[in-house]
C-alpha cells in the first residue's frame, strides 16, 4: 500500500509539472458517484486518522483530525450534497485540499482511482464519460471553498 501512495504521488507531481496537451485530474469516489479532482486544487491522499467530532456541527462535518500536525476538518461530501453517508472500507481516504486554497479540510473519499485523463474523456452535459461508459463529475475544490454553506459547518 505504502509503494502505491509513493508511486500515485510521484505521478501526481509529475503531472503537475508537466504542462503537456493532457489534462490530468485525480479520480476518487465519493458516496455513489465518481469525481474529478484538478491536481492543482488536491493536496495529500492519506488514510482516514482518528476523527474528533464537534459538537453541534452540519452531520456531513466528520470533525476534526491531526494529519501531520495539522489541524483538519473532515467532510463527507456525499452528505453535504444531501445523499447518504459515505461507506468507508479498507480503500477509503482523506483527499486534503490544496494549502493554496487557504482552507484546513479533506474530503473522505470511498477509493481513489488514481490519474485520469479528462482530454481523453466524452463531455456528455457536466459530466464526463471515459472510454469504459463511466461517468464523472467534475468538482472544483475552489469554488466549494466558496460556497456558503459550506463554510457554515455548525447549527
Amino acid at each position: 500500500m505504502r509503494q502505491y501512495q509513493v508511486q500515485l504521488l510521484e505521478r501526481m507531481q509529475a503531472a503537475r509539472t508537466n504542462s503537456g496537451a493532457r489534462v490530468n485530474q485525480l479520480g476518487v469516489l465519493i458516496g455513489a458517484e465518481r469525481f474529478l479532482l484538478d491536481l492543482t486544487q488536491a493536496g495529500e491522499i492519506v488514510p482516514i486518522p482518528p476523527v474528533t467530532v464537534v459538537p453541534l456541527t452540519q452531520p456531513w462535518y466528520l470533525g476534526l483530525a491531526n494529519i501531520r500536525g495539522n489541524l483538519v476538518g473532515l467532510i463527507d461530501f456525499a452528505r453535504f450534497q444531501g445523499g447518504a453517508e459515505t461507506v468507508t472500507g479498507p480503500d477509503s481516504r482523506i483527499v486534503t485540499l490544496a494549502t493554496h486554497l487557504g482552507f484546513n479540510c479533506g474530503l473522505l473519499v470511498a477509493r481513489v482511482y488514481g490519474l485520469r485523463h479528462a482530454g481523453d474523456m466524452e463531455v456528455v452535459g457536466d459530466r464526463l464519460r471515459d472510454t469504459d461508459a463511466n461517468e464523472w463529475i467534475p468538482l472544483d475544490l475552489a469554488a466549494l471553498v466558496t460556497d456558503a454553506r459550506f463554510l457554515h459547518v455548525g447549527f
